[in-house]
């Protein structure tokens, strides 16, 4: 992507100011020195990791864990109690947690079909909420999040962790494009009998019941995911954001894509290349899931100070200026930047993090204000993928949005995928 030189919106390092005051909470949680009470919905592999590093916490306590699956509790459950010397309580049902006004907040870490409506829910019950990513899985959710964190007065802090990293700071006059690859697995399978301990319909909530797959990958298919690509995207796309000065919605979008490749029953792109118009820049973005030679920040790079093999880093971003270019990385990728005979005259390591994000979380829910990764912004970075995917369902027609209403501009058929079907009883409400 090619820029003029522009004015950018300067931040401090760190990434760390408060945007806005919300209203003192009279709850006990936010007395100093007393532990937050959390519960968590969803206990795949980062709902157990989350529940573990929230209960390792001096400040705060898992009190509940909830999964409709509950061969699930006895890993979640052992790695909590071994964390913080109590076991929690054990519920399939998330209202269950709802319900027990000693419980300060909610982590979920559901699929996408359930992050807005468990979201929602949790505000009116008086919860915090800590949500995995990508926020929603509608455009229209996003907005609905947005109205109950305001009405109800609560924190909502988005697991889009990389805002909370020192180095993001560090970089943030450095902007504007990205590149990402990220390789998936293929799925098979077919209908088999529902196991004892699971409730498939809780599974399903919002969306369709369809019948019960082990082996159906949800990230494959529309009804329950945005996709394999948006799923580490939203990453690279919230961090381009705050490169460009968190600017909200683009004027247009273009989406170029399909199912070139893994063709083993989904339904959702395995390729994507979208540009968003900006008026003043564009951001071009690239996805696919067959590329291997594409790979993460290996594990044994991350945090070290060691500079990404940048051609081969599926999760950098690029910043292409009028002065130089700049290498970008996520998961303790650091930064680094070339001048126009290429050499290097920047370069600064990266530090995940994980832990300054739940910090940030635990601070707000003390302190009332609003996260690094605030709803809004959770919400502007997820519509960059829901934009993108409606742009290829639409048949990769480029459409123009108008940000005031959120939505596309003389498109019926864009503005038809701008809000889910849901099934009853798992309804958003228009008044939140």
């Amino acid at each position: 992507m090619d820029v003029s030189r522009r004015e950018f919106l300067s931040r401090s390092a760190g990434a760390a100011a408060a945007l806005a005051i919300m209203p003192q909470s009279l709850r006990a949680a936010s007395a100093a020195g007393s532990k937050i009470s959390i519960g968590v919905m969803g206990l795949g592999g980062r709902g157990t990791y989350l529940a573990e590093a929230f209960a390792k916490r001096p400040d705060a306590e898992i009190s509940y864990i909830c999964d409709v699956d509950t061969r699930k509790f006895a890993r979640a459950r052992d790695a909590v109690e071994q964390a913080q010397g109590k076991a929690p309580k054990q519920v399939q049902d998330f209202r269950r947690i709802l319900d027990d006004k000693s419980v300060d907040a909610l982590i979920i870490a559901t699929p996408d079909h359930w992050h807005a409506l468990a979201s929602i829910l949790a505000c009116q019950a008086g919860k915090d909420i800590y949500v995995e990513k990508p926020m929603t899985h509608s455009p229209w959710e996003g907005r609905k999040m947005i109205e109950a964190a305001e009405k109800y007065k609560r924190v909502i802090q988005v697991g889009t962790q990389n805002r909370s990293t020192q180095y993001l700071g560090d970089a943030i006059d450095y902007i504007r494009s990205m590149l990402q690859h990220y390789p998936w697995r293929k799925t098979a399978g077919g209908p088999v009998p529902v196991p004892a301990g699971y409730d498939h319909d809780m599974w399903c909530g919002p969306a369709s019941l369809v019948p019960y797959d082990p082996a159906r990958n949800w990230l494959d298919q529309w009804e329950f995911s945005c996709g394999g690509i948006p799923l580490q995207a939203v990453h690279q796309l919230d961090l381009a954001r705050c490169l460009i000065g968190d600017l909200a919605f683009p004027d247009s979008v273009v989406c170029s894509g399909g199912i070139h490749v893994l063709k083993d029953g989904r339904d959702t792109p395995d390729t994507q290349m979208v540009l968003f118009d900006y008026g003043k820049l564009t951001m071009q973005f690239e996805g696919a899931l067959w590329t291997p030679y594409l790979i993460n920040t290996p594990m044994r790079q991350r945090d070290k100070g060691i500079m990404p093999n940048w051609p081969f880093n599926g999760m950098r971003i690029e910043v292409l200026g009028t002065k130089g270019l700049m290498y970008f990385g996520r998961m303790g990728g650091g930064w680094q930047v070339f001048n126009e005979k290429g050499e290097s005259i920047v370069e600064i390591a990266g530090r995940q993090a994980d832990k300054e994000h739940q910090d940030n979380f635990v601070e707000c829910v003390r302190s009332r204000k609003e996260p690094i990764s605030s709803v809004a912004q959770g919400h502007y970075s997820t519509m960059l993928c829901h934009l993108a995917n409606i742009s290829y369902r639409v048949g990769n027609k480029k459409l123009k949005f108008d940000a005031a209403t959120e939505t596309f501009k003389d498109a019926p058929e864009a503005n038809s995928f701008l809000k889910r079907v849901y099934r009853a009883p798992w309804v958003i409400p228009e008044t939140v």
